[in-house]
């Protein structure tokens, strides 16, 4: 047995997938005055996480 979840245990319903390109488009946004408030850096460093996870994501499905 794997130590690792199958992929189907661990994707998510369709309808709450959120993609990479609107991640990556919420993480632009929180750039988007060329700082990052110290106040959103928590929000910014989960929502690269996601990211990140989304691009595994669809590597994987590749």
């Amino acid at each position: 047995m794997s130590p690792l979840p199958r992929e189907s245990e661990t994707a998510a319903p369709p309808s709450t997938l959120v993609t990479a390109a609107e991640l990556n488009a919420r993480i632009r946004d929180l750039w988007a005055d060329g700082q990052l408030p110290d106040d959103r850096r928590s929000e910014y460093e989960a929502l690269v996480l996601k990211w990140a996870a989304a691009l595994e994501h669809v590597d994987r499905a590749a």
